[in-house]
């Protein structure tokens, strides 16, 4: 993937326009007195124009025109670049003292995965996060992200890495934001995903594309985001608007059995639980799932008995056998992919974690 950069100059210093129309009568040979008379302005006026004290206006702009021939729109655009540049600099010197919240953001990963360019300043770096996050200031951003009433506050993983996973959350937004979707319809979902269920024994490259159509006509925008360090998310699921959800990603665990299992937990959370709650699927820093909750323990089930009907499983446990043949034709009848059955019963601890991991695909963004 192109890496993003930043080609733009801005000087650290503003010149006001009043320099140039300073060296402009210079050139013609014109003395200030002069231009105030043939302008109608008071001497005043110009001399505080060409000492940066007073600004270009747009009327002054035509009558410096008239007289110098120079268009206006010349002297409005230095007028306007200059304003520009004197609050650039004075939200510089605000954005100097943001230098500890800075460092709460994993700054080098963002850069490195191109999500904002990398930056010689402080405050560089925090205009950047606030044009990745669509915010003004950390003001806004505390109140989008840090408010008691945001619904991320609820996660447990938000708590403990809340500005990794918010920029992780962030990214999924901005994906999302770009996919078009029907409005959403929970049976038009519901219909997909049998459908989605078979392509678990399709390569990436023919189940990525046709499972983003089959969600987009349910209402669902899929986005595939890497996971940032700290993160420990497998995926979220939440509601940009009414009637578009976001299902997002990480391949977290990089195998068939993590990225099946969590994505029917996401569409149960859709299905099965309300629009104003965001839901992340995460891990401890040693890898094991956080439980307890009832709705993740509820999209779980969901997740769970969708892949791998109860019936069916429980008749495959009483035959105890559990070698890569077995396992490889009981998903096939199911049609799913034999990694999903390995992953089931490795967490139920029916076989070791070491045992037919062989049947498992593993899986990896593209640009890393």
């Amino acid at each position: 993937m192109a890496r993003m950069k930043n080609t733009s100059y801005q000087p650290n210093y503003a010149i006001p326009p009043g320099e140039t129309l300073r060296e402009t009568l210079e050139t013609i040979g014109m003395t200030q007195a002069e231009l105030a008379d043939r302008t109608g302005r008071p001497k005043k006026t110009i001399n505080e124009i060409i000492t940066g004290k007073a600004a270009i206006t747009a009327e002054t702009s035509l009558q410096l025109e008239r007289v110098l021939g120079v268009p206006a729109s010349f002297w409005n655009n230095l007028e306007r670049n200059y304003q520009e540049t004197l609050a650039r600099l004075r939200e510089e010197k605000e954005f100097e003292k943001e230098k500890e919240w800075i460092k709460r953001f994993p700054i080098s990963a963002l850069t490195q995965m191109g999500w904002i360019p990398r930056e010689d300043s402080p405050a560089k770096t925090l205009r950047s996060i606030l044009n990745f996050f669509g915010v003004a200031g950390t003001d806004e951003w505390k109140a989008l992200w840090e408010d008691p009433k945001a619904a991320y506050r609820n996660s447990k993983a938000y708590q403990t890495n809340r500005y990794a996973v918010a920029a992780w959350l962030r990214k999924g937004e901005i994906k999302a934001s770009k996919i078009e979707v029907s409005s959403h319809n929970p049976r038009s979902l519901k219909g997909a995903l049998k459908k989605i269920r078979s392509l678990t024994t399709e390569p990436p490259e023919m189940f990525e594309p046709e499972m983003k159509k089959l969600c987009a006509e349910g209402g669902v925008a899929i986005a595939f985001v890497p996971e940032l360090p700290g993160t420990h998310v497998f995926g979220a699921t939440r509601w940009l608007k009414a009637t578009k959800a976001i299902i997002q990603m990480s391949l977290r665990g990089k195998t068939d059995d993590h990225l099946w299992f969590s994505f029917f937990h996401e569409v149960g959370h859709i299905l099965l639980h309300g629009k104003d709650e965001v839901f992340i699927e995460t891990t401890d820093q040693d890898g094991t799932r956080r439980d307890g909750i009832k709705k993740e323990q509820e999209a779980d089930r969901f997740s769970r008995d969708f892949l791998i009907p109860p019936k069916e499983y429980h008749t495959f446990l009483e035959d105890r056998q559990f070698n890569l043949t077995s396992i490889q034709r009981f998903a096939a009848n199911l049609g799913i992919t034999p990694g999903i059955v390995v992953g089931r019963l490795q967490h139920e601890k029916v076989i070791p974690f070491n045992q037919a991991n062989s049947l498992k695909k593993r899986f990896k963004f593209s640009d890393q």
